[in-house]
Formats: structure tokens, sequence, C-alpha cells
């Protein structure tokens, strides 16, 4: 009589995991689905077609910044520094002037915004964007 009883005690003391699985079943489907909702914040950037018109037109101050982000104006290499006196004395002779930064692909995000801090700083009317390319 006493090993029925044991017996008993022993198959009774199995713990049944399927409840559990359940459990996480149901957590891994609500992380999965809760996960495609979230979005990471940004900002977006519309960039113009390379089709548009050449932005080194004679009516703006062009500002090309490199690959390597040397920046160049007027066919010459010039220092981040000396971008804002640049600009001022070009828009000395013509005010309506409009400065238009040309970002080759590779450029540091942080020289692009040092150039159009020192354009608006140096006080352009607007400042456009064009892209660059690659090198050439």
């Amino acid at each position: 009589m006493r090993k029925l009883a044991k017996q008993k005690e022993e198959d009774g003391a199995e713990i049944d995991l399927t409840p559990m699985l359940d459990v996480v079943f149901i957590m891994l489907i609500f992380f999965i689905v809760v996960a495609s909702f979230i979005k990471e914040a940004g900002i977006e950037v519309n960039r113009p077609d390379n089709s548009k018109s050449d932005p080194s037109d004679a009516t703006s101050i062009l500002v090309n910044i490199r690959s390597d982000n040397q920046i160049w104006m007027e066919n010459r290499r010039v220092d981040v520094r000396s971008v804002r006196a640049n600009i001022q004395r070009l828009l000395a002779s013509d005010p309506e002037q409009a400065v238009t930064i040309k970002v080759e692909k590779g450029a540091r995000a942080n020289a692009v915004v040092n150039v159009a801090d020192a354009a608006r700083e140096a006080g352009a009317g607007s400042v456009n964007w064009a892209s660059g390319g690659g090198k050439k």
C-alpha cells in the first residue's frame, strides 16, 4: 500500500509546462507586433533631382563642399572660418544673391551645417541646396 501511495505522489509532482509556454508565445507575438509599430525619429530631407537647373548660375554664390570636407568658393579652397567673410564680400556687390551649397556624397554633416550657419550669419536672404553627386 505504501508503494502505491508513493508512486502517486511522484506522478503528481510533475509540473505542466504547457501554460507557461503559451504565455511565452503570447508575449513573443505581442513584442513582435509592438516592435513593428515603432518608428525611429528623424528628419526627412527632400533632395533636389540632378536633372533640374544648374545651381552654378551667375545669380547665386556657389559654395562647394567636397566629399573630403574641403570647402571651395570661386575656384579656390577656403577655410570654414572664412566662409562667412567671403559670402559677405560677395553679397556686398549684390545683396539679393542667393547662396547655393553644393554638397558631394560623403561630406560630413558638421561641415554642411557650419557652412549653412555662416551663410545665414553673413546675411544671405536664401540658402539653396544642391547635390553634388560624386567626385569628378
